[in-house]
């Protein structure tokens, strides 16, 4: 199945992303953050904190699901079967470099994070202050790495799954790729959802996740695609 970086898909999905980046600066600079978390919880905490729907199913289940799927997805780029044998093997390794890429990219980000969750605030319990997280190097007096959200990850790392679909020639094809898309998306926003009503993570942290992972996937699509053609044209030489 052969794609390219050039499709339309790609010109629609860079405006997504540039949509969803403005939306999600200007909603940084408004601090909604705070105030859908003031709207959430109180003094207290957050009464949906320990839901076992949300703590056990949301959180750890839906984690432990995941890896399951990245370790198939692992599995078919080594033994294809069934549609991903329609996929050339450079696609396939693109699949696996680009989800295990945006994990590490959301991970890396958080170690450096100094953002601590919104249950850590005194405003809902904790010790930690309120601060921005483009506060560089500012402690909040939390345990920090808290920016992105690592949960929302375990879906939206996924987005480079869909792109070799997305970006083919074939008609069905695109329509699987963009199947699988709406899937993910909608998968990473209820994993965020959930940990927001929790008070793991501000509505942002989702936003960002996304962005990393997107942003990665597609440099990582767009990486994969330059090799690509620059093997062909050595091997037509």
């Amino acid at each position: 199945m052969h794609s390219t970086h050039r499709h339309p898909h790609t010109i629609a999905s860079l405006w997504l992303w540039g949509t969803l980046l403005v939306l999600t600066l200007v909603w940084d600079a408004s601090e909604y953050d705070l105030s859908a978390m003031t709207w959430l919880g109180g003094p207290k905490g957050f009464a949906w904190r320990d839901h076992w729907w949300l703590s056990s199913v949301m959180h750890t289940g839906a984690k432990q699901l995941a890896v399951l799927i990245y370790l198939g997805v692992l599995a078919m780029t080594v033994w294809p079967q069934g549609v991903w044998r329609r996929l050339e093997r450079h696609q396939r390794w693109e699949i696996a470099a680009g989800i295990t890429l945006s994990l590490l990219a959301v991970t890396a980000i958080k170690r450096i994070s100094l953002t601590s969750c919104p249950w850590e605030l005194q405003a809902f319990g904790g010790v930690a202050s309120y601060v921005s997280h483009w506060s560089w190097g500012v402690r909040d007096g939390g345990s920090g790495s808290c920016f992105p959200g690592g949960h929302a990850s375990s879906a939206f790392a996924f987005i480079a799954l869909s792109l070799p679909w997305l970006t083919s020639t074939d008609t069905n094809q695109q329509r699987l790729g963009r199947a699988m898309t709406g899937v993910i998306v909608l998968s990473g926003l209820v994993l965020g959802l959930s940990q927001t009503l929790r008070g793991a993570h501000y509505p942002s942290h989702t936003a960002w996740t996304a962005l990393v992972c997107a942003a990665t996937a597609w440099a990582n699509h767009g990486l994969f695609a330059w090799w690509r053609i620059k093997r062909e044209l050595s091997i037509n030489r």
